[in-house]
């Protein structure tokens, strides 16, 4: 192994194997415990050099399948394919959609609860600050790695009278769930950054905190009022997102142009 402090020669060892092909996307790799026998260290520097591939975002742990090496694809979501009004029907929401596209399986976890809005949550939403409003939470995967998580605002009144604050998950997406009960969505206002991970988003999403993520903010709206705020964070490197506007015509062929969709490509560790 190089020069270098003991767990980065180990890390950097782990790293050339990933990227010969020796640990393939989706295989376990030693636990700490095997490792730090394979080297002939400490249980601590075996997980230091763990550490540093999370840290890469080479690997992610899993609590009941040890330390999981990463897929190096990106994901390409067009962000307005949920909301044109030309969408096909499918029994699938959209992040389901994408990711069959692209070969991968989707699975979620997911959660609702009514809670007090946050002084955030409540600028978005239109409301007065502690008002009851529903949170949708998913925690969306691919080949079972974490991927991305979402979470949704509603007021409490409107997922009352669409059924959308069932403790269920709505497989066709609440967009269609909402447009079906007579609140389509005619308006939305997006707002995409990238920012470091907090501790909670690292422990959802499997990375290091600090790890740079993409955060987007969608507000929906009809006519007449706020519908929702949807959040959802996902992994910079590992994401990329596409906005396609005009007729259904000139967006066919500007897929057809690029070959879209294509859904991923591979992103070097």
């Amino acid at each position: 192994m190089p020069e270098g402090p003991t767990y980065h020669r180990i890390a950097d060892l782990l790293r050339e194997e990933i990227r010969a092909g020796k640990w393939q996307p989706g295989d376990r790799l030693p636990s700490h415990t095997e490792l730090a026998e394979q080297m002939q260290v400490s249980i601590t520097t075996a997980r230091n050099a763990i550490q540093v591939l999370v840290t890469e975002n080479l690997v992610y742990t899993a609590t009941s399948r040890g330390t999981i090496v990463r897929s190096r694809e990106v994901l390409e979501s067009v962000a307005t394919d949920p909301i044109r009004p030309d969408r096909p029907r499918s029994p699938h929401d959209i992040f389901s959609e994408i990711a069959r596209s692209a070969g991968r399986e989707p699975t979620k976890e997911f959660s609702a609860r009514m809670l007090p809005a946050s002084a955030e949550v409540a600028r978005w939403l239109g409301v007065a600050r502690d008002t009851w409003v529903l949170a949708r939470t998913v925690v969306q995967h691919l080949d079972h790695e974490p991927w991305s998580w979402e979470v949704s605002f509603y007021p409490r009144d409107l997922a009352e009278a669409t059924g959308i604050d069932s403790p269920h998950d709505i497989p066709e997406g609440t967009t269609r769930r909402l447009a079906e009960r007579g609140h389509a969505e005619t308006a939305h206002r997006d707002t995409l950054s990238a920012r470091p991970a907090s501790a909670e988003e690292a422990a959802v999403l499997g990375v290091a905190p600090g790890t740079i993520l993409l955060d987007h903010l969608r507000i929906g709206a009809t006519h007449e009022r706020i519908t929702r705020a949807t959040r959802h964070r996902s992994i910079a490197t590992r994401n990329r997102v596409a906005y396609e506007l005009g007729d259904s015509e000139g967006t066919a062929l500007i897929r057809r142009t690029l070959g879209a969709p294509a859904g991923l490509d591979i992103a070097l560790p």
